[in-house]
């Protein structure tokens, strides 16, 4: 692997943050990374390299703002064959759509051909532990995933 691309889908901010707490460690780790807070699909790299997509759910399971142009461009893409990624989704376990919108760009990205290369990491705002302290301490597992593809 050559680099990670973080991909942020943040309403209020909280995904945002988790997703520089990463890119902060994974730099640290000597892991070429670059966020994309506001994500264009044309500009992106998907060769050698993997996407961490990281987004709230927002509404009534909707994809964040900041990131209905990229999904709208996904999906008019007929091959993501060759493109790894993995997902963290943040949630409220209270609402029934809990990560919907995490768990439905997995489901677009796998369903262009796209690789899911770890299981998806689903935080739970209303845990006890903040988001981005649960995403840190899974980074290291996730490391070790993608050195052995």
């Amino acid at each position: 692997m050559n680099s990670v691309n973080i991909i942020i889908g943040s309403q209020m901010g909280s995904a945002e943050y988790v997703g520089e707490q990463l890119a902060e460690q994974l730099v640290t780790q000597g892991i070429t990374t670059e966020v994309h807070d506001q994500p264009n699909f044309s500009q992106i790299n998907q060769e050698n390299t993997i996407w961490l997509l990281c987004t709230s759910t927002y509404g009534a399971g909707d994809y964040p703002e900041n990131l209905l142009s990229f999904v709208e461009d996904i999906n008019q893409v007929n091959d993501l064959k060759g493109l790894k990624f993995s997902v963290i989704g943040l949630g409220d376990t209270s609402y029934d759509t809990y990560n919907l919108a995490g768990r439905n760009l997995e489901q677009l990205l796998v369903s262009k051909g796209a690789q899911c290369i770890a299981e998806r990491l689903e935080l739970n705002i209303l845990d006890e532990e903040l988001p981005e302290d649960t995403a840190l301490a899974w980074l290291p597992s996730w490391i070790e995933q993608i050195n052995r593809i």
